[in-house]
């Protein structure tokens, strides 16, 4: 198991980054309130840096194993989209090894940043296994 955060989210490359850093769970309200993972997106460029606050589900997790899926077989993806958390979206470049990440906060700051990163076969491994790791390090129950 993982000492301290995981980042289940990582495109990087050419200076630019996009990062699902998560750093455990929640705190609940409510004792029947689903658990969840308390995370934050890193965007780091040349041009422009920040961090967003955010929170990753049970479901959530299993959507980004589909959109894992979805991106390994060559499709663009919206995960966290019509949710109240932040979104992500990733299409690819169909002419080269790369990708454009964007996150848009929808509720908070109103932002929308797109970054381009390389996205290479090797990267689809190390990504499914963030996301084995993170499902072994905080076993989460749904409400």
């Amino acid at each position: 198991m993982a000492e301290g955060p995981i980042d289940l989210i990582r495109l990087e490359g050419d200076g630019n980054s996009v990062i699902l850093r998560v750093a455990g769970k929640a705190e609940r309200k409510r004792p029947a309130q689903a658990d969840a993972l308390a995370g934050e997106f890193l965007v780091d460029t040349p041009f422009v840096r920040g961090t967003l606050r955010t929170w990753v589900s049970p479901e959530d997790l299993r959507q980004w194993q589909q959109a894992l899926d979805s991106l390994d077989a060559g499709q663009d993806i919206a995960w966290c989209e019509g949710k109240r958390v932040p979104w992500l979206f990733i299409e690819l470049d169909k002419d080269d090894d790369r990708c454009q990440g964007t996150i848009k906060d929808h509720s908070m700051s109103l932002t929308t940043v797109t970054v381009t990163v390389p996205l290479v076969d090797a990267w689809f491994d190390d990504a499914y296994r963030r996301l084995d790791s993170v499902w072994e390090t905080w076993p989460m129950s749904e409400a």
